[in-house]
C-alpha cells in the first residue's frame, strides 16, 4: 500500500445540536477519524450490508443485556427479521420471560448486597430484580408448558421446544415470541446453566424418559451453515454465544461480515477478549471478510450503530 492511498480521508469535525439525527451522527462519525467512533460508524456500514445483501445473519449475545432497556433493540432485529439465527445464552430465556410478566428495576452499582439479600433483591449490575420478578414467575409459566409438551412426546430438541414454549408468551415485548412468530432458531448449547435449565431439570426429576436432544439443535445449525450462500454476524460480548457462531462457520472457511462489540481485552488469552483477527487464523472468519471489533458498553453502541438501520 502507498502513502496516497493511506491519506486519502481527511478528518472531519463533528458539530452536533438537539436536532441531530443517529444517521447524521453515524455520518459525522464515520468522517471523524478517530477513535471508537469510527469503528461505530464501520460497523453500521458492515451491518447494513449484512442485513440488505442475501445473506444468513446470526446474532450472539449474553443475557445481562436482556435485563436492560437494551432487549428492545435485539427484539426490533428480531421482529424486523433482520437476523436469521440466535445463538444465546440461558438467562436470555430467563430475563426474557421474566421481564414479560413481571418488572424489573433501575438500581445502582453502590449498594451493600447483603442488604439487598436481606430485602429479597437481586442485583444484575445496575438492575434490580426482586425475588417476586424472577425464579417464581419462570418456574409458573415453564411448568405448565414443559407438562403440555411431555403429553405430545418425550424427546425435544433443544431450540424446537425452546420455540413451542416461546409461542405461547403472545406478548410482542418479548424477544422469544417474535423470533418463534417469524421462524428464527433460537440455540442455547448452555442450556441447563440458568433458571430455565433448572426447569428443565426439575420436570426430568418426576419424569425421567423426558429428553432434550442437544444434537438435534447440532444438525439444524449445521443445515443453516451448509445451505448459506454468505453469512455474517453481529456478535455481542464473548463466551458460549460469540464461540458457537465463529465455531459453526469455521466448517464454511469463515463468516463473510462480522461485527464484534466487547468490553474485553485480548492479554488474558480469552476467547471473549481474542479480536476477530484471531478467529482469522482459526479459519472461523475468512480472511477477505469484512469486520469490525468496537470496544464499549453493548447497551450505549447498540443504539447509535444500529439506529440508522432500523
Amino acid at each position: 500500500m502507498q502513502k496516497d492511498d493511506l491519506l486519502r480521508k481527511v478528518v472531519q469535525d463533528a458539530k452536533v445540536n438537539s436536532s441531530t439525527t443517529l444517521s447524521e451522527l453515524g455520518e459525522m462519525m464515520s468522517r471523524s477519524g478517530g477513535f471508537t467512533s469510527a469503528k461505530v460508524a464501520a460497523a453500521t456500514s458492515i451491518l447494513r450490508k449484512m442485513f440488505s445483501e442475501e445473506n444468513t445473519t446470526f446474532l450472539s449475545f449474553p443475557a445481562d443485556i436482556i435485563s436492560t432497556g437494551t432487549r428492545g433493540i435485539i427484539n426490533q432485529l428480531v421482529s424486523g427479521k433482520l437476523i436469521d439465527a440466535i445463538i444465546t445464552t440461558t438467562g436470555t430465556l430467563d430475563h426474557d420471560i421474566a421481564r414479560t410478566f413481571s418488572p424489573y428495576y433501575s438500581g445502582t452499582f453502590d449498594i451493600s448486597d447483603a442488604k439487598l439479600r436481606d430485602m429479597g433483591i437481586n442485583r444484575l449490575g445496575n438492575v434490580f430484580i426482586p425475588d417476586s420478578s424472577y425464579g417464581k414467575v419462570i418456574e409458573e409459566f415453564v411448568q405448565p408448558e414443559l407438562e403440555e409438551l411431555y403429553r405430545e412426546k418425550k424427546a425435544w430438541g433443544c431450540s424446537d421446544l425452546i420455540r413451542r414454549v416461546s409461542l405461547k408468551i403472545r406478548n410482542e415485548g418479548s424477544i422469544l415470541y417474535n423470533a418463534a412468530k417469524n421462524g428464527i432458531p433460537v440455540f442455547v448449547p448452555g442450556i441447563t446453566d440458568g433458571s430455565f435449565g433448572s426447569q428443565l431439570w426439575s420436570f426430568y426429576e418426576t419424569h425421567r424418559d423426558f429428553q432434550v436432544d442437544l444434537f438435534s439443535d447440532e444438525h439444524q445449525i449445521s443445515d443453516i451453515i451448509f445451505d448459506a450462500r454468505k453469512t455474517g454476524a453481529l456478535m455481542i460480548g464473548g463466551g458460549i454465544s460469540k464461540h458457537h457462531t465463529i465455531w459453526w462457520n469455521q466448517f464454511r472457511d469463515g463468516l463473510n461480515y462480522a461485527v464484534y462489540v466487547t468490553t474485553a481485552q485480548e492479554f488474558d488469552g480469552s476467547l471473549s477478549g481474542a479480536k476477530l483477527e484471531e478467529a482469522i487464523s482459526w479459519k472461523k472468519v475468512r480472511e477477505d471478510a469484512e469486520f469490525v471489533n468496537v470496544y464499549g458498553d453493548a447497551t450505549v453502541i447498540l443504539p447509535m450503530m444500529l439506529g440508522p438501520l432500523l
